[in-house]
């Protein structure tokens, strides 16, 4: 008779074989979720707040040019960096039509034949590959699995991968929407710089907004999303996230001072959140703050996360950042390098994940 982990594993590999993800279940009509997805209810737990009310920062970022208002944005990205490590950001500069091309390009791709999509269907994220579809990449250490499918393109940017690589229901929306987030994530480690008192290149400099990838997030609608997680609570390991939503479905929250708080999708607006490493490197000024997705009877809903990771050189160095290093400040974090960390990131389950735990230094 098998035992409860081992008929667990069967069902994991049941489903992770089929190469068809979430969408492919809830295409074949089930009512019920299988039970490799019934998360835990600590996980679950989204009964409002006293702190509900509570809105992440929405920051138009329009006319920087003029140096009175660019003063102006630069101490409320500071202000909500601080204070949230979330905020979200209009007038950036994407045209609408690039962030609603970039949407339906994941669309494309997710309504594929399962045969078509197989050709990027992938576990191992540790072999470079441009492209990559799966479903949980945790899937088999997780303590559930998350009710999405993922559609990732790797190493764009000073890496730059080739047309021809990418899918061709997405390429041409794929390949504008990088090259507009990249200026647009170059554009805030400017503004992130100045925040913290430093020259407005000083992040760039760094390589914080080298190899830049995409995270494309496909949730199905979810027959009793009372009992799944989207994406289960974690920071990210990077230095910076631009985050593009569909409308019409609120399903990111941020936990903010022990409460859930939900990030509703804003017009033409991009979410932006501070990396794991960019709260190392300013010594804890800014916060990397856990966040999740929750699950809806509505969808499918879908997300793109351009993570800005630094270089792909897994022997480059960071630590806390010299000039915000004082007698009365003293670092933190010890240094790192993007090796280890992203080894200590892929180690464990994401739930189980809070990296930067490892690399402070006792008082």
């Amino acid at each position: 008779m098998a035992t409860e982990k081992e008929a667990r594993m069967r069902m994991l590999k049941e489903f992770d074989e089929t190469n068809a993800g979430v969408k492919g279940l809830v295409d074949s009509g089930l009512q019920n979720i299988p039970e490799i997805f019934v998360s835990p209810p600590d996980e679950l737990a989204r009964e409002p707040g006293p702190r509900q009310s509570v809105e992440v920062p929405v920051i138009d970022v329009g006319d920087m040019g003029n140096p009175e208002r660019r003063n102006g944005i630069v101490e409320q990205v500071r202000m909500a960096s601080e204070a949230f490590g979330f905020f979200q950001v209009v007038n950036h500069g994407i045209p609408q039509a690039v962030l609603d091309g970039m949407i339906g390009g994941v669309h494309r791709f997710m309504d594929l034949d399962v045969e078509e999509k197989r050709k990027y269907y992938t576990r191992d994220v540790s072999v470079r590959r441009a492209v990559m579809y799966t479903s949980s990449y945790d899937l088999y250490t997780a303590r559930t699995a998350s009710w999405r499918d993922t559609l990732s393109i790797l190493c764009l940017g000073p890496d730059p991968i080739h047309p021809d690589e990418l899918p061709d229901c997405s390429r041409e929306s794929s390949m504008q929407y990088s090259k507009h987030v990249e200026i647009l994530g170059n554009t805030l480690l400017g503004v992130l710089s100045e925040a913290l008192g430093l020259e407005t290149n000083h992040l760039e400099k760094m390589e914080c907004s080298s190899g830049h990838r995409l995270h494309c997030h496909y949730y199905p609608a979810c027959p009793q999303p009372q009992l799944a997680i989207g994406t289960t609570k974690h920071s990210d390991a990077g230095f910076l996230t631009v985050l593009l939503q569909s409308q019409g479905i609120t399903a990111l929250q941020v936990l903010y001072q022990g409460q859930w708080i939900d990030v509703h999708p804003t017009p033409g607006g991009l979410v932006v959140n501070i990396g794991d490493l960019l709260q190392l490197v300013s010594n804890g000024k800014f916060k990397s703050i856990e966040h999740r997705a929750i699950t809806s009877h509505l969808g499918p809903r879908i997300s793109v996360a351009c993570f800005f990771s630094g270089p792909v050189t897994a022997a480059k160095v960071y630590g806390p950042i010299k000039e915000l290093i004082t007698e009365e400040n003293p670092p933190i974090y010890r240094e790192v390098s993007i090796g280890e960390y992203v080894a200590k990131f892929l180690s464990s389950a994401l739930e189980d994940y809070r990296a930067l735990d490892y690399y402070k230094l006792t008082v």
